[in-house]
């Protein structure tokens, strides 16, 4: 079975991909490689190099891997690095933050707390003042 190109543009068939995957393990492979480069040449000009870089390294990864199972946990520990690691998502975001003209602080100083009716507390404080 040949996967056309002009197909995955649209959509992807995961019942499909589960069958090849059983049945023809090298259509599977054509059908991963074709939907790989269907979703990199539709992304903007400017990230396709950067995107052929990072399926480039997963590709690597997944030839050194020993079995399926310790690719599929390093890709895991790959994708948790790039949110929450040096330099990650989560890093740029507070650099971000940081190096804003307002900085962090300036969206606190107007902030009020506002008691729900029923509560013990103050109808309202200046967030500077919470414990």
């Amino acid at each position: 079975m040949i996967i056309m190109q002009d197909k995955l543009s649209t959509s992807l068939d995961f019942d499909e991909a589960v069958e090849l995957a059983r049945n023809d393990p090298a259509a599977f492979e054509q059908y991963r490689l074709d939907a790989i480069e269907a979703l990199i040449t539709r992304a903007p000009a400017g990230n396709r190099q950067k995107l052929r870089r990072l399926q480039w390294r997963i590709e690597q990864e997944r030839r050194r891997a020993p079995n399926a199972i310790a690719a599929c946990v390093k890709l895991y520990q790959m994708m948790w690095d790039s949110f929450a690691g040096e330099y990650g998502l989560i890093d740029a975001l507070n650099n971000n933050i940081r190096n804003s003209p307002d900085g962090m602080n300036s969206r606190r100083s107007g902030a009020r707390v506002l008691a729900f009716p029923g509560r013990t507390s103050p109808a309202s404080l200046p967030i500077d003042r919470l414990p």
